[in-house]
């Protein structure tokens, strides 16, 4: 007598596809019925808002807590990171200055911090142990020299 030839797994492999099948049309009758549904709904019961938070609403937002923004009042470009002065008229020496890089770091006289310089901020020319005056501001990691000048 031969054996048969459908071995164990060939049997589990064409349940799980009879299974995925099966689910599928499942899947596929429901979404139709899902539809139907869709379509005995008023426009109105169909809408969706969103709020001034993102999150979904059935009912329409309040016209009286309508915001207006102005189009002179939106600012476009890089947003501002701090940019306050921390203090007016310090003076230090240059410690580094690469200029082909376009930055370097000034040595406080007085309290002997690094602060770092960008060569937009420079007004003029400087090189290393030159003695200038800065003023500084808040940067995106520190300290940034501003409105430096060669003394």
């Amino acid at each position: 007598m031969a054996k048969s030839q459908q071995t164990f797994n060939k049997l589990e492999k064409e349940k799980k596809k009879r299974k995925k099948k099966q689910d599928k049309a499942e899947r596929r009758e429901q979404r139709k019925l899902e539809k139907e549904q869709r379509g005995k709904l008023s426009f109105e019961e169909q809408l969706s808002y969103v709020d001034e938070w993102g999150n979904m609403s059935d009912t329409p937002p309040d016209p009286k807590k309508k915001n207006v923004v102005k189009a002179k009042d939106i600012i476009l470009g890089a947003a501002n990171r701090g940019g306050i002065i921390i203090e007016k008229q310090r003076t230090g020496k240059v410690s580094f200055f690469n200029h082909d890089k376009g930055f370097g770091f000034i040595m406080d006289s007085k309290s002997n911090d690094r602060v770092f310089v960008h060569i937009g901020q420079v007004e003029g020319e400087i090189t290393e142990n030159d003695t200038v005056s800065f003023e500084t501001e808040n940067g995106p990691k520190g300290l940034s020299a501003i409105l430096v000048k060669k003394i």
